[in-house]
């Protein structure tokens, strides 16, 4: 099973990898565990490592996340590159997890080789997981955004929507990031009311899940819907309606926690 560890052991051993190149995932067609490669799979294949991140442990192997050069050639006929929503609930869920922490990983020491504040070179602390600035002391840890997602409920009728900007007909439950001096409640109202203009009451929190498009954290909730008539912000929502629970569209997989929600809400109906 997958466990997180920030401090490397002091010898790599029978290592794996998690293999990105370009920001992408490097899944290995051959492999049942796809994204999982041996350190010596990349050596063998010539591969050169720019970059690396120790991840946790893996089965009580040590997990690093490594982006390899661009220009390394990827045999197509045994390797696959593509986003994390390839593998997203074709492989075990502790697995994704590991996949999605390497990514994370790897975009915030990329995003961070130099200081916001005085534009210097960054360094590792090899002591923790932060970049440090060496001459004005700033210390940038890795970027989590808090985000709400809720299942707003009539009875037995859920209110989902479909986002503008999805390429999908899918309907999902509504989400949004936390602003500064919000708590997660006030987000839920504001967004659930900018989103498709209804309030809502008797909110109550569900669980979290790490979501690694690009870094959130998702707080799920549930809501009760309180008055309104559905109106779509035409910006972020294609079309928001109410289904009955034996009548949904095309919805989310139950590795996300919007597909958890509405797996969990009907199955308190029935």
């Amino acid at each position: 099973m997958f466990r997180p560890d920030n401090q490397p052991p002091e010898r790599q051993g029978r290592a794996i990898t998690i293999v990105f190149q370009r920001g992408e995932l490097v899944s290995d067609l051959r492999s049942p565990q796809g994204c999982l490669l041996s350190l010596e799979q990349i050596e063998g294949d010539g591969w050169s490592i720019v970059r690396e991140q120790f991840v946790g442990y893996w089965h009580e192997r040590p997990c690093y996340a490594v982006e390899i050069n661009a220009d390394a050639d990827l045999d197509p006929m045994r390797y696959h590159r593509g986003n994390l929503y390839h593998i997203l609930g074709r492989v075990e869920e502790p697995v994704f997890a590991m996949a999605g922490r390497a990514a994370q990983l790897l975009a915030w020491e990329r995003d961070h080789q130099f200081c916001g504040r005085c534009g210097r070179p960054m360094e590792a602390d090899l002591g923790e997981r932060a970049m440090r600035c060496p001459p004005c002391g700033t210390i940038n840890y890795p970027r989590i955004s808090p985000c709400i997602i809720v299942l707003v409920t009539r009875g037995e009728e859920l209110l989902l929507a479909r986002n503008a900007n999805f390429p999908r007909p899918m309907y999902s439950t509504l989400a949004g990031f936390i602003e500064a001096g919000e708590t997660a409640e006030e987000t839920l109202a504001r967004e659930v009311r900018e989103e498709v203009g209804v309030e809502v009451r008797n909110i109550r929190y569900f669980g979290s899940q790490s979501w690694p498009f690009p870094n959130q954290l998702m707080l799920g909730y549930f809501a009760d819907y309180a008055g309104g008539d559905i109106v779509c912000d035409p910006v972020e929502i294609a079309d928001a309606r109410w289904f009955h629970y034996r009548d949904l569209p095309q919805v989310p997989p139950p590795s996300s926690v919007a597909g958890q929600l509405i797996r969990h809400y009907i199955d308190s109906l029935n």
